[in-house]
């Protein structure tokens, strides 16, 4: 891999008076900022629907956009909005994302929105040309018809949807999906490629099972016979439940993974890089009966192995794919990834386990692997070093050669990976602010408290962009 460094933050975590981060002028400003302290990356998390959790690695759709980044400001530059209305929309606080206000709130803002729509075409051309969008839609006005969304498309006894809110749904996802263009547009112009992520599994109150159920292992009322999850490890000693449905893999493999690829290309026209979440589960995942208490309850399943993957490598193209291969992994694993060629994930904080021969060890990383002082899964490094014992500490700083006050070791961190071997270097935003567990974005395995942290413009502003432009520049990451 070419060296270059990158920065993780989701756009719910821009700053922006709307209640959550958009596809506005705050993105360019922080697009500005990794090209002015020289890192080549943007990391972002699922631009699917979140779920009542706000999680979005759980979504209506695997192809949807989500529609709190749609930018209100241009919107109302367009006519769209009114100032009163752009004024109603402020949000109250600027430090976390006012998830309840904007489900309450947002959806019906640009359902007025698109009613002032003078020109359907481009909207309707839109949604002609993109399928699995044009399925979301309907899920969704089928969805309002029936109740709302807490009524799963099982329970489902209408069958005809208001057209109103129809076409609502298609003007806000091609306003997310052009905005979004935009965006990627100006990043690339400077030099900033965007990496996305792909969730493995898809909800089961999704257009993608409601529209395909055969793709997925269900029971006759179109509910899972078992679920998705993870082993026990050292994110939950009782594993994690996640409760997606299983794909069927068998049915999968005489269509070519159609539907996968189709992801697979969806995702690249809109990212430079995407993630896998899981990828170890195309290997082996974890299977879970649909009944059971705990994820102890699952067993691994063979997966579809290196033949799916060649196959979804292909309808990447240029696009990078990168493999999360963490968690529970087996020598099958680590042979499935190394054969495919794509570049595994390396973090910082899981090379302390008391494994000296760890793979997550700076010293061991390889040049093909994207390596991370943490994901979105774990504390951040200051809350991390705050956590340790004193000798896991101890030992840690003195890896990484740091003298001094502790408490400033995740500066010694940075430098340490930034030096490494790894090709690609991905440092969350928390922790090119030194900030604290107060700001970690999700605890796997707690469903409320998460996914709310966002930054300010000032924050931003903090950061001291000379000093990595000249780190990235001593480590050749430009």
């Amino acid at each position: 891999m070419e060296r270059a460094s990158g920065v993780l933050m989701h756009i719910s975590s821009l700053f922006g008076d709307y209640s959550a981060g958009s596809f506005g002028e705050e993105a360019k400003y922080f697009i500005d900022f990794l090209a002015e302290s020289g890192f080549s990356y943007w990391q972002v998390l699922p631009f699917c629907m979140a779920d009542e959790y706000n999680s979005p690695y759980k979504s209506f759709s695997a192809f949807s956009g989500n529609p709190f980044f749609v930018d209100l400001k241009v919107l109302f530059e367009k006519g769209l909005l009114t100032e009163a209305e752009l004024k109603a929309a402020r949000q109250k606080v600027p430090y976390a994302c006012e998830f309840d206000r904007l489900r309450a709130e947002r959806f019906d803002l640009l359902k007025a929105a698109s009613a002032r729509v003078k020109n359907r075409e481009l909207v309707a051309d839109f949604i002609e040309n993109n399928k699995y969008i044009d399925a979301f839609c309907r899920f969704m006005a089928l969805k309002a018809a029936n109740g709302g969304e807490d009524v799963t498309w099982q329970e489902w006894t209408v069958s005809e949807y208001d057209p109103d809110v129809l076409f609502a749904w298609q003007f806000i996802e091609y306003e997310f999906f052009t905005q979004w263009a935009e965006i990627k547009s100006y990043a690339n112009e400077r030099g900033i490629g965007i990496i996305g992520d792909i969730p493995i599994y898809v909800a089961q109150d999704s257009s993608d099972v409601w529209s395909a159920p055969g793709m997925f292992k269900l029971d006759k009322n179109g509910d899972p016979t078992c679920v998705a999850g993870c082993s026990p490890d050292y994110f939950s000693e009782d594993g994690q439940m996640w409760g997606n449905p299983l794909y069927n893999w068998t049915v999968m493999k005489k269509d070519g993974y159609t539907w996968w690829c189709d992801r697979i290309r969806h995702m690249a026209s809109m990212f430079d890089a995407v993630r896998i979440d899981h990828f170890r589960g195309f290997e082996s995942y974890w299977s879970i009966p649909a009944d059971a208490e705990t994820a102890k309850a699952g067993r691994w399943v063979k997966g579809p192995g290196l033949p799916f993957v060649k196959a979804i490598k292909k309808a990447a193209g240029d696009t990078l794919i990168i493999a999360e291969d963490l968690g529970d992994i087996t020598p099958e694993v680590y042979k499935m990834v190394k054969d495919s060629g794509l570049p595994g994930m390396r973090v910082f904080q899981f090379g302390f386990l008391g494994d000296k021969n760890s793979p997550h060890l700076p010293h061991n990383y390889p040049n093909n692997c994207v390596a991370y002082t943490g994901t979105h899964d774990n504390n951040t490094l200051l809350g991390y070093l705050w956590e340790l014992d004193d000798d896991t500490r101890k030992y840690m700083l003195d890896y990484c050669g740091h003298k001094g006050d502790w408490g400033l070791g995740w500066q010694t961190v940075i430098r340490v990976m930034l030096e490494s071997h790894a090709g690609l270097v991905m440092i969350p935003i928390q922790d090119l602010l030194g900030y604290g567990r107060d700001t970690r974005l999700n605890v796997p395995g707690k469903a409320d408290g998460n996914w709310s942290y966002r930054i300010t413009k000032e924050q931003l502003d903090s950061i001291d962009r000379e000093y990595y432009l000249k780190l990235n520049r001593m480590y050749a990451r430009i």
